[in-house]
């Protein structure tokens, strides 16, 4: 077992994740940050780009529809800024840091998470020109790259300080997850 866990350790090092020892197995990017409400921030200059986290997909389940801001709209760190809704609930979608929404993920508002069976991801495909070869929602396949939300223009960088790195974050969960 413990040369599993180095192994584990050493490829998940490789590929920028963290990895809990104690069965935590959720997937944690280790060049984001990350909110106690479940949503990451990748920030690129005066740019950010957010959604919510494998671990929050992870406990959600198949997504099936995201509630996506308009374009313009302003956001503020810690309030809501749209929802996700799963087969097993839905849940409000905070926003990590404050800013201006730049870009949107269109994608997910046509994403064939919407449908569970392969023969309507194909006429989807067909009639959406979508890739019915991804057959769960972005948001529970790719929550950090294709399933991300929105994209923001900081109004104050400074935020990102108060949220958790990956470490940090990786421990949240697992104590969270001890709770339950």
């Amino acid at each position: 077992m413990a040369a599993r866990f180095l192994w584990a350790s050493r490829v998940a090092s490789h590929l920028r994740i963290s990895i809990a020892q104690r069965g935590f197995a959720s997937v944690v990017l280790k060049d984001l940050k990350y909110a106690e409400s479940h949503e990451w921030v990748k920030i690129d200059g005066n740019k950010a780009t957010f959604g919510i986290t494998d671990h929050a997909q992870d406990h959600l389940g198949d997504v099936v529809y995201v509630e996506l801001p308009d374009l313009g709209r302003s956001v503020s760190q810690g309030e809501s800024f749209g929802a996700v809704e799963s087969v097993k609930a839905t849940s409000d979608i905070n926003s990590p840091v404050s800013g201006k929404v730049v870009e949107v993920n269109e994608v997910l508002s046509e994403s064939p998470g919407l449908v569970s069976s392969f023969d309507s991801w194909k006429v989807l495909a067909h009639v959406k020109d979508l890739n019915f070869e991804k057959l769960d929602s972005l948001v529970n396949t790719s929550p950090y790259e294709d399933g991300w939300i929105i994209k923001v223009e900081l109004s104050d960088a400074e935020e990102a300080k108060k949220l958790m790195d990956s470490d940090k974050y990786s421990k949240f969960c697992e104590e969270e997850d001890a709770k339950h």
